[in-house]
């Protein structure tokens, strides 16, 4: 029995895939952070942020949560705020897939719609405005996941940990899309501090700057646009990369890691989100590398749920 919901965050299932992976030697697992009980990975970070703000004695039961966020985050901190009796401010892009939306709203999220089509030092951008309420309204306490080392440290304490004991130390391959950061990062620090061996491999979008960053050191103005996947890609490097825990990054595409998570549904069962799409299509990009001795783990972020409108409506797979 758990005295509340947070109680059931982490220790999500490790799953065999099976049919969609029939191609590929190795062992594949997906870690379905959906399991979380808002549906994604962010329950972890947000929690793990949230309750060391407490302990140091930066919130009250006045306090208002304020985040930049694609959704996943924004409904974390929105349905923790509920439990723990905080209000909170959620500035979110206008391409917002709609079921998130809705679901902030649902939650009693007070949402500030942003445009996507600016620079992320432009003063519309949600970045900026999250930043600007923060630091204008009384007792705001500025959640920050992109910087808040919190976010690493959550993936770092639970995820990494917890895909180590699964797979009982015998994981070759991580797999994770690259979007704060912090997932990839903390994980795979962990992973790489029981087995320096292990491979910690990121997805990203031509359309993000992290790959080039990663590979170059070099920051490319001219290479920022929009991602194109929720969760994957960034228009900032975050503080939360650590890039000397990354091997590479494999580029995906939209419209193809798109048709992976609807194939997932059809094979497998599982009904993933985008992102999750586009962490298998990075599988598949390098599939011929692996062999049968190989334990490959693929983090799935968050569940189908939550694009409906988007790759799973009959409009967007036509």
């Amino acid at each position: 029995m758990r005295s509340n919901i947070l109680e059931t965050i982490g220790k999500t299932p490790l799953v065999k895939l099976n049919k969609i992976v029939h191609a590929i030697e190795a062992n594949v697992y997906a870690k379905l952070e959906f399991f979380n009980p808002s549906l994604s990975t962010k329950d972890r970070i947000v929690l793990r942020i949230i309750e060391n703000a407490e302990t140091k004695g930066i919130l009250s039961k006045n306090s208002v949560l304020v985040e930049a966020t694609s959704g996943n985050t924004g409904a974390s901190i929105a349905m923790i705020a509920r439990i723990k009796g905080y209000s909170c401010v959620l500035c979110v892009k206008d391409t917002i897939a709609k079921e998130k939306y809705n679901m902030l709203k649902t939650l009693g999220a007070e949402i500030v719609l942003c445009p996507s089509n600016v620079m992320p030092d432009h003063p519309d951008s949600y970045y900026s405005k999250a930043k600007t309420i923060a630091g204008n309204m009384k007792n705001a306490y500025y959640v920050n996941q992109n910087f808040n080392k919190l976010n690493t440290l959550a993936h770092y304490e639970t995820t990494g940990k917890e895909i180590w004991e699964q797979t009982k130390g015998q994981i070759t391959h991580l797999i994770a899309a690259g979007s704060t950061g912090g997932t990839i990062s903390g994980a795979g620090k962990y992973l790489k501090e029981k087995n320096p061996s292990i491979k910690i491999i990121g997805v990203d979008t031509k359309k993000s700057i992290v790959k080039h960053y990663h590979e170059t050191g070099t920051f490319d103005r001219d290479k920022i646009y929009k991602s194109g996947i929720e969760g994957v890609g960034k228009n900032i490097i975050t503080g939360n990369f650590d890039f000397d825990i990354i091997d590479e990054f494999i580029y995906v595409d939209k419209d193809k890691s798109a048709e992976f998570a609807r194939q997932l549904v059809i094979d497998d069962g599982i009904w993933a989100g985008h992102s999750s799409g586009a962490a298998i299509q990075g599988l598949f990009e390098i599939k011929d590398r692996f062999n049968k001795n190989d334990l490959v783990v693929v983090i799935f972020p968050d569940h189908g749920s939550r694009y409906l409108s988007k790759i799973f409506s009959d409009e967007d797979v036509n």
